[in-house]
């Protein structure tokens, strides 16, 4: 296995004296795990580890307005947000096992949302999309809790949406590395039509794997929804970052026809 020697400096009696690490040149993929609105980074800690196990250096985060900043929750807008993702997306690069050519971002929701625009801010080679969610590009200061009625979410994301009009599609229409789309089968939050705008979006990409989970809602509320979204990331970040060939089956595509209302519920 190939080596790399690092000279470091040894502090023994307050004089420094010379030495050299001899280590694996061997850097790691970084995976960014990026929570919904509401949610927090403790629902992607078992995932997390899971990633980490097939060598992979995991990084999750707790939004601001959730969980120890709740108190700025009525507060937030999507820019402050975004400058989370990035501040996080930083933090996780500057880890010295990291390789930065081998990057995912994992996001669900409002948290696949801000993870789509990041792409268009840093480098990214895997992206995994769960549900994302989809606003306007109007109002992006305005708290984030107020976008619900302030750009009618629920018509909006019942209609075709261009990347042209979308900060979140014309990311992914720039995107050129690997996608995973996730549509939960009775989502009432996410309907049908904004996975297929990102679908759309995603032309460019080297590789789209899409798939439906079958008796999922949005927030995966069943364990074995959950255990089931578990194995279909981990198989798809081996097969994508490690090479590894996936070795649980997970769920077919719902045909591209099938539409479905979302009803009330935020994202």
């Amino acid at each position: 296995m190939p080596t790399r020697d690092e000279p470091v400096d040894i502090v023994s009696d307050g004089q420094a004296i010379r030495g050299t690490i001899v280590a694996p040149n061997r850097r790691l993929p970084g995976v960014l795990f990026v929570h919904g609105w509401g949610g927090s980074q403790e629902q992607y800690l078992t995932r997390a580890r899971e990633v980490a196990a097939l060598g992979c250096v995991c990084l999750t985060f707790d939004l601001r307005g959730h969980v120890e900043t709740h108190r700025q929750k009525e507060k937030v807008s999507r820019e402050d947000n975004l400058h989370d993702v990035l501040a996080a997306y930083d933090f996780l690069m500057r880890q010295r096992s990291i390789d930065p050519d081998r990057i995912a971002v994992v996001g669900s929701s409002y948290g696949g949302y801000l993870a789509a625009i990041l792409t268009s801010m840093r480098p990214v080679r895997w992206l995994a999309l769960r549900v994302p969610a989809l606003y306007k590009d109007s109002e992006w200061t305005v708290p984030k809790g107020h976008l619900k009625s302030a750009q009618h979410l629920e018509d909006y994301r019942r209609r075709p949406v261009r990347p042209e009009e979308s900060r979140a599609l014309r990311a992914c229409a720039a995107f050129e590395g690997d996608v995973l789309i996730v549509e939960s089968e009775h989502d009432t939050v996410v309907p049908h039509q904004v996975i297929v705008n990102y679908r759309e979006a995603c032309a460019r990409a080297h590789s789209l794997t899409y798939r439906v989970m079958h008796g999922a809602d949005h927030g995966l509320s069943e364990p074995r929804c959950q255990q089931a979204y578990t194995s279909l990331l981990v198989n798809w970040l081996a097969e994508m970052a490690l090479g590894n060939k996936p070795t649980l089956e997970v769920a077919p595509p719902e045909p591209e026809h099938t539409h479905r209302r979302a009803t009330s519920q935020p994202a």
